[in-house]
């Protein structure tokens, strides 16, 4: 069998290895669950990165995943490739009435609410339904707060959002000040909620931002172990200062 871009040949490719592959026979959807989420992750550093050859594996690698998921149902008679592209297909096609049925809107925003509200009639409960509770907590925080702003519960600029956010602060450092621990806790959640949510107002991604910001630390931080080393010294045998001197350093460098 020779590589293929025909997305048909991919689909006996991985009908065979489930065949004729020992490991790939082995495999469940709950063997191979959390390789899903870790395959995600890779492309997501490669779109950070603007890596586009890496990006392009990693996608395939994620196809992978829903074909190989698909196939393995398909052999439990649960459902098959072809009704996963089905499924996706009519709901794209339901949730788009401004396309394919020509309704008039009158911007993002109101899309966003008409998706909200045709999701609503297909029997959701909540506009919040749909949000895996696994989702790490600052994107699940950030997609709650879009999804009650596309039905128009939201701050209406950011600056309100700010006047909460230090009105979260105070409370947190109260919290700590007056030693109460069960209340640090939920002062501290509070204030990144808010947080959150003035980045939101400001066009952020939580997530994103927080993603960067702990790529400079570690590349900052890196550069501390290195210097230390050319000078034959552990970071254990450091001091604050000197550590400090070479995070400056790095800040210089564009680290």
């Amino acid at each position: 069998m020779k590589p293929s871009s025909k997305f048909e040949d991919f689909v006996i490719l991985i009908k065979r290895l489930r065949k004729e592959c020992p490991w790939d026979q082995k495999q469940t959807h709950d063997s191979i669950k959390n390789h899903l989420i870790e395959e995600a992750y890779e492309a997501l550093e490669a779109i950070d990165n603007h890596d586009f050859d890496e990006l392009k594996n990693e996608l395939g690698d994620l196809l992978l995943h829903v074909v190989f998921h698909s196939r393995m149902s398909a052999e439990e008679d649960r459902f098959t490739i072809d009704d996963v592209i089905f499924s996706i297909s009519e709901k794209l096609i339901r949730r788009h009435p401004h396309v394919f049925e020509n309704k008039d809107v009158e911007s993002e925003k109101q899309i966003a609410k008409n998706w909200e509200s045709i999701k609503l009639e297909e029997g959701k409960k909540s506009i919040l339904d749909g949000l895996p509770e696994h989702l790490p907590a600052l994107i699940r925080a950030q997609r709650m707060q879009e999804k009650a702003g596309n039905v128009g519960f939201d701050w209406s600029e950011w600056q309100l959002a700010w006047e909460k956010l230090n009105e979260e602060i105070d409370e947190w450092r109260y919290a700590v000040e007056n030693q109460q621990p069960a209340e640090q806790t939920d002062e501290f959640g509070d204030l990144l909620f808010s947080l959150v949510n003035v980045g939101r107002l400001l066009g952020l991604n939580a997530e994103d931002s927080l993603r960067k910001a702990n790529t400079k630390f570690e590349n900052r931080f890196r550069y501390i172990e290195e210097q230390l080393q050319k000078k034959e010294k552990k970071i254990s045998d450091s001091d604050l200062p000197e550590m400090d001197y070479f995070w400056d350093e790095a800040k210089e460098k564009g680290l």
